[in-house]
């Protein structure tokens, strides 16, 4: 008796502990924990942030249209990480829409015009002939470049293909022998804008050339962005956007995690009345199994959204169904003239099989939205699959192994602590 005291006081005050850092934190000296809100991946409906439709411009059908659409899919994932954005969401609707959802992004306008860019690449010599175009570029990136007057200033550093940089080679050799500045003008020129015109000073052999300019870090990351993505294959117009402002998500959120916590709370109190002792377990349970769910979202860096706190709070109620076909058991088996020991093994045991079929459907379906579905559907398979495991974990092993610790405790004939008024 002395042992499970013990140990039942040593996990009540191991989950307060767990609690208490997933709301307010820990800082000890060097080390610091996070609360969970402030560790949570939010979506796009909660963080704020932008979503697009693009439509594809084009009379392609079939498996062609499939390959520019996945093609057209790639390039805007390398634009949207040139962003800095996490964990976007871009997935291609039907046969020629791709929606794109970038929560948390800063300037929504400046990705909205990133995305859609064509960014056709055109080097010109000084005759206005195109010598060198966007599919001889391997890479570009943003590197700093040393300057007498500002320091270390941003640049764009761009690698050639082996034919682009012998092209390149010869054209910087021979504008490198004239005599005036404007012969030894190279012309950069995106979507038919001058975005730079440098004079060659030297013949270029390794195929790198740098861009300079008067760039902010932003604008030379986005020239690389640009350049290195490439056109698009097919002309995609914007059928919709939305801007959502991040106060609007994080109002729903803040509301919605208080609906949260007064449907716990009311099930607590209902779980306590009705199963005593049991109900106090299966509440302590809730608390484990809310705390598992929050620490493996941030853990895996699952983005929580609005569909996704609806399947967190139903996975809350497939827990306590779950507590509810047990004890009902374990009252039945002590009505029976059962000893509770007897009729908690039991009741576990005559429970598990059909808290194992229904816990398995919801699963399934759980797995199906998460792997077929899109944007916030996604998100609410997600915390649906994730809780369904953890309310399994809770209700069947956590619950048992605490109902067994009580039983030593309190003894094997008081039927009143279990919600059983004779037996």
């Amino acid at each position: 008796m002395k042992k499970s005291l013990i140990i039942l006081i040593f996990i009540v005050l191991f989950i307060i502990l767990l609690s208490f850092i997933a709301v307010f934190g820990v800082e000890l000296g060097n080390f610091s924990i996070n609360n969970v809100k402030d560790s949570l991946d939010l979506g796009l409906d909660l963080n704020g942030g932008i979503y697009v439709v693009l439509e594809a411009k084009t009379d392609k059908k079939g498996e062609e249209l499939n390959k520019l659409m996945e093609q057209t899919k790639s390039i805007i994932m390398q634009r949207v990480d040139g962003l800095g954005v996490s964990e976007p969401n871009i997935v291609i609707e039907g046969n020629n829409r791709i929606r794109i959802e970038l929560a948390g992004i800063k300037d929504p306008q400046q990705a909205i015009d990133l995305i859609g860019k064509t960014a056709q690449l055109e080097f010109l010599n000084p005759n206005k002939m195109v010598v060198l175009t966007g599919k001889n570029i391997v890479d570009a990136k943003v590197v700093y470049k040393k300057d007498q007057l500002e320091g270390d200033k941003p640049v764009v550093s761009i690698e050639m293909d082996k034919e682009g940089a012998e092209i390149f080679y010869e054209l910087t050799k021979q504008l490198s022998a004239l005599s005036t500045q404007i012969d030894k003008t190279v012309y950069i020129v995106l979507d038919g804008n001058v975005i730079s015109a440098p004079t060659v000073a030297e013949p270029i052999e390794n195929g790198k050339p740098i861009i300079d300019g008067d760039f902010t870090f932003e604008e030379a990351n986005n020239l690389a962005t640009l350049i290195r993505a490439g056109a698009l294959p097919v002309p995609m117009e914007e059928l919709q956007t939305s801007i959502i402002g991040p106060s609007l998500g994080l109002e729903a959120f803040d509301k919605s995690i208080f609906a949260a916590g007064i449907a716990m709370l009311i099930i607590f109190l209902f779980m306590v009345i009705i199963y005593r002792l049991p109900g106090i377990v299966a509440s302590l349970g809730l608390v484990l199994y809310t705390l598992i769910v929050l620490y493996f979202m941030v853990f895996i860096h699952a983005k929580l959204t609005l569909p996704g706190i609806a399947g967190l709070v139903l996975s809350i109620g497939m827990a306590v169904d779950a507590n509810v076909i047990i004890f009902e058991r374990i009252k039945e088996e002590i009505k029976s003239g059962k000893t509770i020991r007897v009729a908690v093994n039991l009741g576990f045991n005559r429970a598990l099989r059909s808290i194992l079929d229904s816990n398995m459907t919801t699963l399934i379906a759980g797995i199906i939205l998460y792997v077929f579905g899109i944007g916030p559907i996604k998100g609410f398979g997600v915390t649906l699959t994730i809780g369904i495991i953890a309310s399994m974990l809770t209700a069947v092993i956590f619950t048992k192994y605490v109902l067994k610790l009580i039983v030593d405790i309190t003894g094997n004939n008081n039927s009143w602590l279990y919600g059983v008024k004779e037996v």
